[in-house]
């Protein structure tokens, strides 16, 4: 069964871009192609039980088995050897990743505590957009209770697209709540089609 927002992608944001860009081919429009969330631990190499539970919230997060990113390079000034764990990484492709996208913009960036919205100067300059998460219990499916240490995480969106203005269209008509816009509503049929 295919995502809320994957169908929202194919019926509503698909027809959207080709005529705001003005695109001659569909093969042109924009689409998502994967989702990285990291999550860097500097005291992952001296905490063992730290490094479990940080595996388990983004596997739980996720739905995906999350890799053990390592050191590349020793770095003395940080007490760091190389093949030392600093992190972990998962990347998110097809169903997984729309899922991941749906909950995020609709379950998790509104409990976020004083939102005004996500920056739009997050963009890299090649189409692809980076978000800052500070703590992890913004999702509905980490329990509170159990949370040994709010942790932050980065969530990068790759896009097919190079250009930056490009990949913001296309964020924005997947319902990315962008400073100063008005998000657009996922899943709302021809009734909210025409409310603008």
């Amino acid at each position: 069964m295919a995502s809320r927002l994957a169908e929202h992608y194919k019926e509503r944001v698909r027809p959207t871009l080709m005529a705001e860009l003005d695109l001659e081919n569909v093969h042109q429009i924009p689409h998502i192609q994967k989702v990285v969330v990291n999550v860097g631990l500097g005291e992952a190499s001296r905490n063992q039980k730290l490094l479990d539970s940080v595996l388990e919230e983004v596997e739980t997060i996720t739905g995906q088995k999350p890799v053990i990113t390592k050191a590349r390079k020793s770095i003395a000034g940080f007490s760091l050897r190389e093949g030392m764990p600093v992190g972990v990484s998962v990347t998110l492709r097809r169903a997984r990743m729309y899922d991941f996208l749906d909950r995020l913009v609709s379950v998790g960036i509104p409990r976020i505590r004083d939102f005004r919205g996500i920056p739009t100067r997050s963009f890299d300059g090649r189409g692809n957009y980076t978000l800052g998460i500070k703590e992890q219990i913004i999702f509905p499916e980490i329990e509170y209770d159990s949370v040994q240490q709010v942790r932050g995480m980065d969530i990068t969106i790759v896009t097919s697209t190079d250009k930056d203005d490009e990949a913001y269209a296309l964020l924005r008509e997947m319902g990315f709540p962008f400073r100063g816009e008005t998000p657009v509503q996922i899943g709302a049929g021809a009734a909210g089609a025409g409310a603008d």
